[in-house]
């Protein structure tokens, strides 16, 4: 969650929702031979900026434009344009495993999936991966879906229906609830994933790379999300990031593999790659907050507050969601003029819909650990069943709020009731002590270990797990001396 008001006001994501689901207008859907045309440059352009914004910002610097080179080189291969300056490549900061593309030539993917591949076909397989969505129309195959409903819409239905249902509240709360980073691209079918993956996988190989590099990477993910599913207590691995826009990475893996072993092999670039992320910023920002365990904690924005037990945090550049089995809430901030009741009201109006009004019966003030607040709660028909919608505000400043916004079913609110009440202000000294993991690559020496190399990453659980996954070493995988290995370390 980023600290800019810009940034973190309340978004336009309609026309940056168009643009990434291709909604290019009516007519024939080009081929996956088709170079970019003006519409499609057009809207490029236009949303570039908003998408930018959304995902923590461009990077800038040596490992921003190695990522740029790598992808400028593997989109050309896929005939979209003319010359490699015809794509604008973006490492942008965010702490969630996405990679994406926009019609017009504009590649995108996060530094937290760069960290967790391990070499430069990796990272040339997945931007290829993108390319190969634009190149094939995917998202304008699915036009008819999108113009039904708007696809922030279409997305939080799919996201939250067990919840809410399909009504016109569902698509309106989780509109609301779910517009963080990782929820703006559309789902593509299965049919169409292995598609762009066999269309990644050709062009790995015009590009001289191995091809068996999109297996490997797809095998990289479908183990992170499987670790962060197990981390955070969930029973599936199927968590909102990349594997939502990508379903079933795992299931992908063994297709792609055998798709990629006639063709042969081709270079990876693996010391190259691990020279090029060596200190590259891994997991949150401390400029958009922090997740430590059950805490989140921002030390510019300087507030922190705890999940409730059995609950995951997700960190967005707008928002952080907070979400569990009973329940789903949002933590973010909207303009602010000094009522802190109207500003309740606002984000009650927000969730509106023509079909249903949601307010609250009144709004309640109170104070959370000196922190003047307001709260309200409405209670739903939605469908066969109701559910408690609670917006629970706090005034840091003259100019300045926050807010959570909740969603429980009927008479469950109560759960979020500690998390509400463990909002509080941050000090100079405790935000001082919150500084940035990065990627550290060292040489494996004599004696060491998986264990004795995990036990340097910078956190309390799982540093074995982590850092096999890391490195995609399987159970069974030992060192050896000279190997390069990443591990993840804190420092600025």
């Amino acid at each position: 969650m980023k600290s800019s008001n810009k940034l973190i006001a309340k978004l336009s994501v309609a026309p940056l929702a168009l643009a990434l689901s291709g909604c290019l207008g009516g007519g024939a859907v080009p081929s996956a031979s088709t170079p970019i045309t003006q519409s499609e440059a057009q809207i490029g352009a236009e949303n570039h900026p908003k998408l930018l914004a959304e995902f923590g910002g461009a990077m800038t610097g040596s490992q921003a434009q190695y990522v740029e080179q790598v992808g400028k080189n593997i989109a050309f291969q896929s005939g979209l344009g003319n010359a490699r300056d015809s794509f604008t490549v973006s490492l942008v900061n965010s702490s969630v495993n996405n990679a994406f593309a926009i019609p017009g030539g504009y590649v995108y993917s996060t530094r937290q999936l760069v960290s967790l591949m391990n070499n430069e076909a990796e990272l040339a397989g997945v931007l290829g991966h993108e390319v190969a969505h634009v190149a094939a129309r995917h998202s304008q195959r699915r036009q008819a879906r999108a113009q039904r409903n708007s696809i922030l819409g279409t997305i939080g239905a799919v996201a939250s229906g067990v919840l809410l249902g399909d009504t016109g509240l569902g698509e309106q709360v989780g509109k609301t609830l779910l517009q963080g980073s990782q929820m703006l691209t559309l789902k593509f079918s299965r049919s169409q994933e292995l598609e762009a993956d066999d269309l990644g996988i050709e062009y790995l190989q015009k590009a001289g790379y191995d091809p068996r590099a999109m297996g490997t990477v797809l095998a990289s993910l479908a183990a992170q999300n499987s670790l962060d599913a197990q981390l955070q207590g969930r029973d599936n691995a199927t968590v909102p990031q990349w594997a939502s826009t990508h379903p079933d990475p795992a299931s992908r893996v063994r297709s792609a593999l055998a798709k990629a072993e006639p063709l042969g092999t081709g270079r990876t670039n693996r010391d190259t790659f691990l020279a090029q992320i060596d200190g590259i910023v891994y997991g949150d920002d401390p400029k958009q907050g922090v997740i430590e365990g059950s805490q989140f904690i921002h030390p510019e924005l300087r507030l922190a507050f705890t999940a409730p037990s059995g609950f995951y945090m997700v960190n967005g550049s707008s928002a952080v969601s907070v979400n569990g089995q009973s329940g789903k809430a949002q933590m973010t901030l909207a303009p602010f003029n000094g009522n802190l009741d109207s500003y309740v009201r606002q984000q009650f109006t927000a969730l509106s819909s023509e079909q249903q009004t949601v307010s609250p019966a009144e709004i309640r003030r109170t104070t959370v650990n000196g922190i003047p607040a307001a709260l309200g709660t409405a209670r739903v028909n939605n469908g066969q069943s109701q559910v408690d919608v609670v917006v629970f505000a706090y005034e840091f400043s003259k100019d300045r709020a926050y807010h959570f916004t909740a969603i429980t079913p009927a008479g469950g609110s109560s759960t979020f009731t500690p998390m509400f009440n463990s909002m509080r202000r941050v000090g100079d000294s405790e935000a001082a002590t919150v500084i940035p993991r990065r990627v550290d690559v060292v040489t494996v020496r004599r004696g060491d270990t998986v264990q004795s190399l995990a036990n340097r990453m910078a956190y309390d659980n799982g540093k074995v797990e982590r850092f096999r996954v890391l490195n995609a070493l399987g159970s069974n995988s030992n060192l050896l001396e000279g190997q390069k290995v990443k591990i993840v370390v804190k420092g600025r």
